[in-house]
């Protein structure tokens, strides 16, 4: 997720970012320029609190990616986490090809002038 968030902090700096809380440090850490708003860790609640963001209406994307080689330990909030962006049929990418597809689009179709919030 970093190397994503390196590769795009251009774009990325005018949105509105959310991140769970290991993910938030280390994109804040990474990419000096961008500032994400840091909700719990994951397993913490952090997942569940992006969940609601989106059921709330408050997030336009959602960039969630998941290694399908390790094992979450929370994996039951991430599959939650998928199932509401789903439900609420919100733009979500769970790796970094689809992620960039995404972001270009979401470029395009706001002409550059909106600001975004993201998870």
């Amino acid at each position: 997720m970093c190397d994503w968030a390196a590769r795009h902090e251009a774009r990325l700096v005018a949105c509105d970012l959310y991140a769970t809380g290991t993910t938030g440090a280390r994109i804040a850490e990474r990419c000096p320029t961008l500032a994400p708003a840091r909700l719990k860790s994951g397993p913490l609640g952090g997942d569940q609190q992006i969940g609601a963001m989106i059921a709330e209406g408050r997030i336009d994307a959602l960039f969630f990616f998941v290694d399908p080689l390790s094992p979450h330990p929370h994996d039951v909030d991430v599959k939650a986490l998928m199932r509401v962006a789903l439900v609420y049929d919100l733009p979500l990418a769970l790796d970094p090809a689809t992620a960039d597809i995404l972001i270009e689009g979401l470029a395009r179709r706001a002409g550059g002038e909106k600001r975004h919030d993201f998870a």
